[in-house]
């Protein structure tokens, strides 16, 4: 495939993500239950939690995208494009549950994509070795991330926490599977780094 054909194809990728119009794997949805047992405030809270994750599966779906574009080894650049169709079972989840919320996607969610391909094909273009180490570490800030909002949700809601604790799982084995193909450790200042920029993510996704 040439460079523009690439680019194409990207482009396409990017704009099917960002309509929430990808297809997945085909996974069933986790959550049975409705929301018609929550609070004004209860479905507001899941809402706002729910925006943040939807905006994180579409930086997700990015940074595996841009180290898949950059990646010279077949099998890891195979690995990392199966992630990301998993991560796509995710974001249509989470853009479901949102919408059952009566919640709106984030703004910023473009500026993700953007930002976090960037970031992706950067790693990628450090080494498999590298490229891996940045998806165990990722996968490792959003399992903690998750837990967190497993803490914070109401336990009334438990269409949400299926979904919060699916992705959890899932998240949980692409690390150790990164981990298991040869991931190398990041140092501590770029972990620090992938930390902070999560924390700007997250917290200006949960308002915007």
């Amino acid at each position: 495939m040439s460079l523009i054909d690439n680019f194409i194809n990207e482009c396409d990728i990017a704009l099917k993500t960002l309509s929430y119009k990808k297809s997945g794997t085909g996974r069933s949805y986790p959550g049975e239950k409705g929301t018609e047992s929550l609070s004004k405030k209860e479905k507001n809270l899941s809402a706002q939690l729910m925006r943040v994750n939807l905006a994180g599966e579409v930086a997700a779906q990015a940074l595996y995208r841009g180290q898949a574009m950059v990646c010279r080894d077949p099998e890891i650049k195979e690995h990392l494009i199966q992630a990301g169709e998993e991560e796509t079972d995710h974001l249509i989840w989470c853009k479901k549950r949102l919408k059952d919320l009566n919640g709106k996607p984030s703004i910023f969610n473009p500026i993700w994509y953007a930002g976090s391909f960037t970031i992706g094909a950067i790693f990628g273009s450090l080494g498999e070795k590298t490229s891996l180490g940045f998806v165990e570490e990722t996968e490792k800030q959003v399992v903690k991330h998750l837990e967190k909002h497993l803490d914070q949700i109401s336990k009334n809601d438990q269409e949400t926490i299926d979904i919060l604790k699916t992705m959890r799982a899932d998240e949980d084995e692409h690390a150790k599977e990164a981990s298991a193909s040869g991931a190398e450790s990041l140092p501590t200042p770029a972990k620090k780094i992938m930390g902070f920029t999560a924390k700007v993510m997250t917290t200006s996704s949960s308002y915007i």
